[in-house]
């Protein structure tokens, strides 16, 4: 009766009864095997790329078992929420294919909507739930309110840095609220005061808890000991008490986080205990990392751009290049599956959570910009173009502008050693260098340098240009024969070989002379194919191009 009338008078208004939202949260109808995980972000700023690897674990985990991966927005520090982040969130995670089944979902540029029978999936909506849970382990003497100031919790972390205490924080003879009787604390609710509600720890710190991490195995810990809090004054569940109520009535199977909250399993399990609830199996995924310095550090919001996901995006890293990167860091065995099985889509990857490493993801942009230019090579001309375009209508207008009004050209661009190549070029690492790549093809872009291959002079560079005659109709053998031709009469060596062997004999060789055309026609030394160039600019154009090399070269 007593604890009745505490809950009473810290619940008056009408709840919700747990035996009911059992019944409206029934286990769900899955196969055998199938895991459900969640992915429950805060909207307190931009997505980070430690949030988008867990998040792509906990549907890969899915996607292997054929469960289902939901994403509930834990919205509860409202001080902290961002206008907007819901929405930012969604973009984020969809534009790397990260879309869930259920749970908080983007229907179009500017909405978000909930789908699933499990829902609210905002924690700011499930404030009922929480409390009626809260209120029964009052009742059932599991949780007591508390309430201590602030300046009194100080004071006890002072006594117990004076005293030695094994661990600080309220718990023992230092929870002073924990055994206030009823009356008293039925008097202090009805007078006004502030309290938060506390976790009636039974726990004994000479007493460990084991569980099975589905990463990193076989754990022991010391047991929770801190009457922890479960409700703040505002009546708003901490993380502790909203991540148990909510995945139980979720029926989330597996929960897939950081190992930042390792440290939070005793709690987490003392509070399914508590509340009567099978508790989920934990996997424990390690933070991002960065080398620095001969060491290591967590990849940082403040520190690091490339810890936003809108950062690849800006840099223009295809999506697909991300993921495939962070399949490399989610499992060492995938770099080796994808050499065998280079056109298989990734999500035919054995995937398992056990054979994940346990050590720190070495963020590695070196790798990543590696991989990026091999997913890159094996786009289609036409494909790369698009999304080139696509990106740059958002990142670089002025690229976007000159592509839209030479509609087509891209295509045939990129599609130089691309299109039928065996071994596509890996020139480009990202979109961003797509306009680096491709502005000698522009006039609006083309920077007219005239880089000379070594030990050419320009007397005979001028002779060069002055003598060769393109012609558009000639297919590539015809093509290169009259260059060779033309170096032969200027005398040049017909090889590099010939030239090797009898130096002296010759200015050059026909290396040289096409090296010279190459530079006055794109204004560069190196390029693709130069016949394959040449066809994309038209007739028109080389033959300009080589009129204004001879113009600087003379002047």
């Amino acid at each position: 009766m007593p604890k009745a009338k505490l809950a009473a008078a810290l619940f008056p208004n009408p709840l919700p009864a747990p035996e009911d939202l059992e019944t409206r949260y029934p286990s769900r109808n899955l196969p055998e095997g199938a895991r459900v995980t969640r992915f429950a972000p805060s909207p307190t700023g931009f997505l980070h790329i430690g949030s988008l690897y867990t998040a792509f674990v906990n549907q890969l985990t899915v996607r292997a078992t054929g469960g289902v991966f939901f994403l509930r927005i834990e919205d509860t520090d409202k001080k902290r929420e961002v206008e907007g982040g819901v929405q930012s969130l969604l973009e984020s995670l969809a534009a790397f294919g990260i879309v869930p089944d259920e749970g908080t979902v983007r229907t179009d540029v500017s909405h978000t909507e909930e789908q699933g029978a499990y829902g609210p999936y905002t924690q700011s909506a499930r404030r009922d739930i929480y409390q009626a849970f809260a209120k029964a382990l009052v009742l059932q003497g599991l949780a007591y309110p508390c309430f201590c100031t602030e300046d009194e919790l100080s004071t006890l972390r002072d006594e117990q840095g004076q005293a030695g205490a094994i661990q600080k924080g309220y718990w023992g003879k230092w929870a002073r609220c924990r055994d206030l009787p009823v009356d008293e604390a039925i008097q202090h609710v009805q007078s006004g005061e502030p309290w938060v509600l506390r976790l009636r720890s039974n726990g004994n710190a000479e007493k460990r808890v084991p569980f099975t991490d589905e990463v990193r195995g076989k754990i022991e810990m010391p047991e929770n000991i801190l009457d922890a809090v479960i409700l703040k004054t505002d009546g708003v569940p901490t993380y502790h008490f909203a991540h148990a109520v909510d995945d139980h009535l979720m029926r989330t199977t597996h929960v897939i986080r950081s190992e930042e909250w390792l440290a939070s399993v005793p709690l987490h399990l003392e509070l399914f205990r508590a509340c009567g609830f099978k508790p989920p199996k934990y996997a424990h995924i390690s933070a991002m990392m960065k080398s620095e310095d001969g060491g290591k550090r967590k990849l940082s919001k403040r520190k690091d751009p490339e810890a936003a996901v809108s950062w690849f995006a800006r840099q223009g890293y295809p999506a697909d290049a991300v993921l495939e990167y962070l399949m490399c860091l989610i499992s060492s065995q995938f770099e080796d599956w994808r050499k065998a099985n280079p056109a298989v889509p990734r999500e035919s990857f054995p995937f398992t959570l056990k054979k994940m490493s346990a050590s720190g993801a070495l963020f590695d942009l070196v790798k990543l910009t590696d991989v990026s230019k091999g997913v890159i090579a094996a786009m289609s001309g036409t494909v790369l173009a698009g999304q080139a375009t696509v990106w740059a209508r958002e990142f670089d207008p002025q690229l976007a502008d000159i592509l839209a009004a030479h509609d087509g050209y891209l295509a045939q661009i990129l599609a130089i050693d691309r299109d039928g190549a065996k071994k596509p070029r890996k020139d480009i690492s990202r979109y961003g260098e797509v306009r680096e790549y491709v502005s000698y093809f522009f006039d609006e872009l083309f920077k007219s340098e005239l880089p000379l291959p070594d030990e050419m002079t320009q007397e005979n560079a001028a002779a060069i240009l002055d003598a060769y005659e393109y012609s558009a109709g000639d297919d590539k053998d015809a093509w290169f024969a009259r260059i060779r031709e033309l170096a032969v009469r200027l005398g040049f060596a017909a090889s590099p070989k010939e030239y090797k062997e009898n130096p002296g004999a010759f200015k050059g060789h026909v290396g040289d002379v096409s090296a010279v055309i190459r530079a006055a026609v794109t204004g560069r030394p190196n390029t693709p194919d130069l016949w394959a160039i040449c066809r994309v600019f038209g007739e028109e154009r080389v033959r300009g191009r080589l009129r204004n090399a001879i113009d600087r070269i003379k002047k």
